[in-house]
């Protein structure tokens, strides 16, 4: 995802709805870091203001859409400038709690089992979207050090066949004699860079 969508999500003040935004192939600037949380604030004081005409449990549920909705864009934010995969657990849980905060509100509106089975429910959904963005980092971690250890070995491999080569082209030296052979060895040094 490119530099300019990610700002613009969350300039934009991206809902409650979805996850958080893949990684991304290049990390955010510092200036767009900045300027995407000061967004992310800017956006919660207009969010906020709307919430003030309502009264009741009604502003209460506005007001943690605000506040989820301005810690999941600076999560997202965050997670975008980092670019790791702990920044991205860190969005994906601020999602979840902010959909927590406002199920949690949503249920005040209920009374008896109904209530319990909501404040349930809206327990499960942040248990279970800590453990889906854990899962998630821990693959991408692996992935990670997958891809490390494979650079890792392809460099060794390359340098034992580079090695071998070398030793082959010494061998075609032996069949020379004189100054023909030092100066097959010497260009089998220089080749492989041995000294």
């Amino acid at each position: 995802m490119s530099r300019l969508l990610i700002a613009l999500f969350v300039t934009a003040g991206l809902g409650l709805a979805g996850p958080v935004a893949a990684q991304t192939s290049s990390p955010m600037s510092k200036a767009n870091y900045t300027q995407a949380k000061k967004d992310a604030d800017a956006q919660y004081k207009i969010d906020k203001g709307a919430c003030s005409s309502l009264s009741g449990n009604a502003k209460d549920i506005c007001v943690a859409e605000a506040k989820g909705k301005s810690n999941v864009a600076k999560a997202e934010a965050e997670a975008a400038y980092k670019n790791t995969p702990k920044a991205r657990e860190s969005a994906r849980v601020a999602h979840a709690q902010a959909n927590y905060n406002v199920a949690i509100e949503k249920c005040d509106d209920l009374a008896g089992n109904r209530k319990d089975v909501c404040v349930e429910e809206a327990k499960a959904g942040l248990v279970k979207g800590k453990a889906d963005a854990k899962v998630d980092r821990v693959t991408a971690d692996t992935r990670q050090d997958a891809a490390t250890k494979q650079a890792e070995v392809r460099k060794d491999a390359s340098a034992e066949k580079r090695e071998a080569e070398y030793k082959v082209a010494i061998e075609k030296c032996d069949a020379l004699a004189g100054a023909a052979k030092d100066a097959c060895v010497s260009n089998a040094r220089a080749q492989y860079g041995k000294p």
